[in-house]
C-alpha cells in the first residue's frame, strides 16, 4: 500500500500498504554510531531482542550538491503500552521463556548528513498495515533509488539502482523504519499480535521508537517531522496526538503521502455498509481521471485538472443528491445521472444504472478495459494488466502492485546486505498479511477508555485535528496523487476540510496533487515534484532556516 492504506500484492486483501538486498562482510559487534550524533551504550535488553546498530558511509548528490552521510542499520526494543520500569527490571532478572511478555524488535535505517550544523530529523514508514518501508526508502527518499517503469510492468532482474538525486538528505537527516513484524522487524512474546497489531497500539510502538532514537542519537532538540504514506498517514494522526498529549513532544510537522483517515470512505467495499453512499461520490473524480488516462472517455476532456473540478461539482452537487433521494429518485433524474457518469467514466449507461449508479472501486478497475482484457490498477490505475478472469464482477488482483513489487524487493534485499552491512540471517518481509485481522478499535481523542469505534472502521480525523488544536503552530502538508484508488486523492481533501477543529487551524494545512498513484514516486516527474514540495515544506517549518 503504499496502504503505504501507504502496498498490497493482492486487491482482494485490500490492504493499504505501499507495494512496492549481497552478501556482505558480517560484522562482529555494530559499529560506532555516527561521530555527529554520539549514542550511550546500550543498556541490557530483556527478552530474546537486543539493540544492533551498523554502520557504514556514502555521498549522493542532490540539487548539484554533494552531500556526505553516514548510514546505520539496527534495531531498537520496544514493549507495548503497559510495560514499565518495574516490568523490565523484572524481565532482565529472569529467563524470558518463564516470562513471555510480548515485545517487539523494530529495524530502522537513518541516515545522518556527515559535519554542518543541526539538522531536522524525518522519520518515514510505509502503511498497509502490514508494509515495510522499503517502498519510501528504495523509492522516494533514501540515497539509492530502483528504476521502475513508469505505467507497466518493469523488466526481471538485473533492476537498475541508482544514486537518488530527489533524496530529502538535502533538508533533513533521515529514518526509515520497519512496523512490527515487518522487514526485519519482529515480534515475540505472549500474544505479540494484541499488543502490536491495531490502530492504537501501533502508534504507541512507534512513539516508543521514536523516543528511544532521540535519546540514542542526542536529537532531542531538533526539527522533527513524521512522514507517513498510505496507513502510515493513519498512523501518523494517531502517532503526532499521542506524542503531544501524553508525551509533551511537538513537532514541527506531519507530512501525509495518500492520505486514509477515514475508513469508511474507502471505495473497494462500500456495500459492507449500505445507506453510505460517500465513497462513491469521494472515488469519481478518480474514476475520471482513470478513464482520462487511459482514453475511455466518450468524448475529449481536455486538460486533465480543469476536468476533474468540473467533476468534483458534480459529485458533491448532482450526484450526492441523487444518491441521497435513494428510492425516492425519479426515472428521469435517473437516467440524467447515469448519462453523466457516462460521460465522466465512459462506462456503459446500461452497466451504471444495473449497479443502481454505485460502482465500487473493484468494478470500476474490472469493468474499464475489459473490451481489452486488461484490469487497471488500484493503487495506480495508470498501469494495466491481463484480466484474471474476464467474467469476475470485481478485479482480482492489482497491476500496479505485481508490476513494481519485484524490483522494490530485490534491490532492497541487495542494497541494505551490501552496502549498509545488514547481514542478518532473518528473512526480509516486505508485507506481511495483517488487513483482516488488524484491530481497529480505536479510542479517540477525549473519550472514555471503554468507548471505542467499530474494529472495522477506525476514523482519525479527531486525532490530528485535536494535535493541531494542542499545538497550533502544527503544519501539515497532504500529497495525493490523481490515479490513486486505494486512497483517492478528493477523500483526502474531503477529510482535511471536515477536521473537527476550528477554521483559522486550516490554514495550517498544505495540499499538493500530481499526475501520479498512490506512490507518487514512480513517476520521476512527480517524484521530483514531491521532492520540490517537501523540501520547501521542511525548510519553511524548521525554525534552523534563516
Amino acid at each position: 500500500m503504499k496502504l503505504s492504506l501507504s502496498k498490497s500484492f493482492a486487491c482482494a486483501s485490500r490492504s493499504f500498504a505501499c507495494v512496492a538486498a549481497l552478501v556482505a562482510p558480517v560484522f562482529a559487534a555494530a559499529a560506532a554510531p555516527p561521530s555527529a550524533n554520539p549514542a550511550p551504550a546500550a543498556a541490557p535488553a530483556a527478552g530474546p531482542f537486543k539493540p544492533e546498530a551498523f554502520a557504514s558511509n556514502g555521498t549522493v548528490t542532490v540539487g548539484g550538491r554533494k552531500i556526505a552521510y553516514q548510514a546505520v542499520a539496527g534495531t531498537l526494543v520496544v514493549h507495548p503500552r503497559g510495560w514499565d520500569d518495574v516490568a523490565a527490571e523484572t524481565a532482565a532478572k529472569t529467563d524470558h521463556a518463564k516470562n513471555p511478555t510480548a515485545v517487539a524488535s523494530m529495524f530502522y535505517v537513518a541516515y545522518f548528513k556527515t559535519g554542518g550544523g543541526p539538522r531536522p530529523i524525518t522519520f518515514l514508514y510505509n502503511g498497509g498495515p502490514g508494509s515495510a518501508s522499503l517502498w519510501l526508502h528504495m523509492g522516494a527518499f533514501g540515497p539509492r533509488r530502483v528504476i521502475t517503469a513508469t505505467d507497466s510492468h518493469t523488466p526481471a532482474a538485473p533492476y537498475r539502482v541508482v544514486d537518488n538525486a530527489y533524496s530529502l538528505l538535502d533538508v533533513s537527516d533521515l529514518v526509515f523504519i520497519d512496523a512490527p513484524g515487518t522487514g526485519f522487524s519482529r515480534v515475540a512474546g505472549e500474544h505479540p499480535a494484541k499488543a502490536f497489531y491495531g490502530v492504537d497500539q501501533d502508534a504507541y510502538a512507534f512513539g516508543e521508537f521514536i523516543k528511544q532514537f532521540l535519546t540514542k542519537y542526542h536529537r532531542w532538540n531538533s526539527p522533527k517531522y513524521l512522514f507517513g504514506e498510505s496507513y502510515g498517514t493513519t498512523r501518523s494522526a494517531v502517532l503526532i496526538n499521542d506524542l503531544e498529549s501524553q508525551d509533551a513532544i511537538d513537532f514541527n510537522g506531519v507530512i501525509l503521502l495518500s492520505q486514509i483517515f477515514g475508513f469508511d470512505f474507502s471505495p473497494d467495499l462500500p456495500t459492507r455498509n449500505p445507506g453510505l453512499d460517500l465513497p462513491y461520490e469521494l472515488a469519481l473524480p478518480t474514476y475520471a481521471a482513470t478513464a482520462w488516462y487511459h482514453h475511455k472517455l466518450p468524448r475529449e476532456a481536455g486538460a486533465l485538472e480543469p476536468f476533474l473540478a468540473e467533476v468534483e461539482k458534480f459529485a458533491m452537487g448532482d450526484y450526492a443528491q441523487a444518491l441521497a433521494a435513494g428510492s425516492d429518485l425519479d426515472t428521469a433524474t435517473r437516467n440524467a445521472i447515469a448519462a453523466k457518469l457516462h460521460d465522466y467514466t465512459g462506462l456503459p449507461v446500461a452497466y451504471i444504472l444495473r449497479a443502481d449508479l454505485r460502482i465500487d472501486g473493484g468494478e470500476f478497475r474490472q469493468r474499464l478495459q475489459l473490451d481489452e482484457d486488461l484490469a487497471t490498477g488500484r493503487l495506480d490505475t495508470r498501469f494495466s494488466g491481463p484480466a484474471l478472469d474476464p467474467m469476475s464482477q470485481r478485479a482480482e488482483y492489482d497491476p500496479q502492485a505485481s508490476a513494481l513489487a519485484s524490483a522494490y524487493v530485490s534491490a532492497f534485499n541487495d542494497y541494505v546486505r551490501t552496502d549498509l552491512h545488514f547481514d542478518d540471517h532473518l528473512a526480509f518481509k516486505p508485507m506481511i498479511p495483517l488487513y483482516m485481522t488488524w484491530d481497529f478499535a480505536h479510542r479517540q481523542p477525549g473519550q472514555p477508555a471503554h468507548v471505542l469505534q467499530g474494529r472495522s472502521g477506525a476514523n482519525v480525523m479527531p486525532d490530528l485535528a485535536n494535535a493541531m488544536k494542542l499545538d497550533p503552530n502544527l503544519q501539515v502538508q497532504l500529497n495525493s496523487g490523481y490515479f490513486d484508488l486505494a486512497t483517492p486523492f478528493f477523500e483526502g481533501m474531503y477529510e482535511m476540510h471536515h477536521l473537527p477543529m476550528p477554521a483559522d487551524l486550516q490554514r495550517n494545512i498544505e495540499i499538493h496533487h500530481y499526475q501520479s498513484g498512490h506512490m507518487v514516486y514512480a513517476k520521476e516527474s512527480s517524484l521530483a515534484e514531491l521532492h520540490r514540495n517537501v523540501a520547501a515544506f521542511i525548510e519553511r517549518t524548521d525554525r534552523l532556516s534563516p
